[in-house]
């Protein structure tokens, strides 16, 4: 069930100020950790959006903007995926995707048909 906006520490942690102070600076640096090695694998292979991901998780247990920003970022990605199953829409998909392939199997037969085709070790 859900609480709503607002930190998830254990009531014990709520009740001192300085204790949630703490949990929250602990949360923070927890959440900064994964969310940078999250951007450090977007270019080196690794799941960079998804670890981005697991970390503002990790921040939204504490603050609410991170809390409203995985909302909004849930209910984006599940109207995308509504449209991607939408029939129109994947109907339109395949015969685009279908089109390219036309195209480019007829680039590469002249392509062949012109220069012809030649091993890689035979090129002289």
């Amino acid at each position: 069930m859900d609480r709503g906006l607002g930190s998830k520490a254990p009531e014990f942690i709520r009740k001192s100020r300085g204790l949630h102070l703490s949990w929250q600076v602990g949360v923070f640096i927890v959440g900064l950790a994964v969310v940078a090695a999250g951007v450090v694998m977007l270019p080196l292979p690794g799941p960079g959006w998804l670890v981005i991901f697991g970390g503002m998780a990790i921040w939204a247990t504490e603050f609410v903007w991170a809390q409203l920003v995985l909302r909004w970022t849930r209910r984006k990605v599940t109207e995308a995926a509504q449209r991607a199953l939408d029939p129109e829409v994947r109907r339109r998909n395949i015969v685009l995707t279908s089109v390219g392939l036309v195209i480019i199997g007829v680039l590469l037969g002249y392509y062949l048909w012109r220069f012809g085709f030649e091993m890689p070790w035979r090129i002289s």
